[in-house]
């Protein structure tokens, strides 16, 4: 911003010649040499398999990562208990140069679904940046029966326990969503957890399950690809992400309204000046334009936030899921 001045010394136009240069640029500057922090590679923690939605968002993150931070950053994916085993390793990091990129589900309901988690979300995480969300689309083979949506949700129903559905493990969103929508609906399918959504999908193209909730960037290629069958998204209307796929509202569903989000988040360990580094670096790279429509075509609306916007996201998504979880008695136990 420039300032009116009726007089300018040297030293007031040096200020105004320092304030002009772009924020995030000098303010890096003026951090790297105070603190040449990283001072080796970075380390990316995922908790799901290659190909999985939180997978794609941190590779696509590294390279820019590296770029404004000037050291190669490496992801490396430790699959299992819906991604918490990661988030664990990523809460007990003391390396200085490890955060992870992680689901809902790893920042919010890991302790209240199973007390004997490792880690505690709430005070072993420090947030960075909600990178993207996204609405959820509940899915089916190709060849699921009912002529429309509706008509496949009344033979869910008649279906019981007849019928399952595959998720990346209890306590993700997949799994709490599912059981959300058995509440509303009166369907029961039973819960078969996997290693992440790449099996989910290959379970279900292969007819060992016969529904699941997808991220829309998994689910619209292999919708498209007709190989799986769209049944709606859990928004209240169709979502500019899927728009050719209607909302469960349009087959009946009421008041269903979830999404899924991928996230950031540091050892809480890890010094101040390093997590706003990080903070500031992924918000900037999320919110460029062309993260903005790698993230979009990977089935992602940009959020970019501050550390406080996720830390805020993070206490009403646990108050809610929450309730959903006492609800419908889910444990990881």
């Amino acid at each position: 911003m420039k300032t009116p001045l009726t007089r300018l010394t040297r030293r007031s136009a040096l200020a105004l010649a320092i304030s002009a240069l772009p924020v995030m640029g000098f303010a890096q500057q003026t951090a790297k040499a105070a603190d040449p922090w990283p001072t080796r590679p970075v380390k990316i923690m995922v908790g799901f398999p290659g190909g999985s939605s939180p997978d794609l968002v941190a590779r696509a993150l590294s390279e820019p990562l590296s770029q404004l931070l000037g050291q190669p950053v490496i992801v490396e994916n430790r699959p299992g208990a819906g991604g918490n085993i990661a988030a664990d390793l990523v809460a007990k990091a003391t390396d200085g140069h490890t955060f992870g990129v992680m689901i809902n589900g790893n920042l919010t309901t890991a302790k209240i679904l199973n007390p004997q988690t490792p880690y505690d979300p709430a005070t072993d995480l420090a947030p960075l940046s909600l990178i993207g969300t996204a609405p959820l689309v509940l899915t089916a083979p190709a060849d699921a029966p009912g002529a429309t949506s509706k008509a496949f949700m009344e033979d869910a129903k008649k279906a019981g326990d007849k019928w399952s559905y595959g998720s990346p493990g209890i306590g993700t969103v997949g799994n709490i969503g599912m059981e959300l929508l058995k509440a509303r609906t009166g369907i029961n399918p039973v819960h078969v957890p996997y290693p992440g959504n790449p099996q989910v999908i290959a379970a279900m193209i292969g007819g060992q399950i016969q529904l699941a909730l997808l991220p829309p960037g998994l689910a619209a290629a292999q919708v498209r690809a007709g190989k799986l069958r769209a049944i709606g998204v859990t928004s209240s209307g169709r979502s500019t992400l899927v728009p050719e796929i209607p909302s469960l509202a349009e087959a009946g569903v009421p008041n269903l309204q979830l999404e899924i989000w991928t996230a950031a988040a540091a050892p809480v360990g890890m010094p101040k000046a390093h997590q706003a580094r990080l903070s500031a670096a992924i918000s900037e790279i999320a919110r460029s334009p062309e993260m903005r429509q790698k993230l979009f075509q990977q089935g992602w609306q940009v959020a970019g936030t501050s550390a406080d916007g996720l830390a805020i996201r993070m206490k009403s998504d646990t108050a809610a899921m929450s309730a959903v979880i006492a609800k419908q008695g889910i444990s990881a136990k």
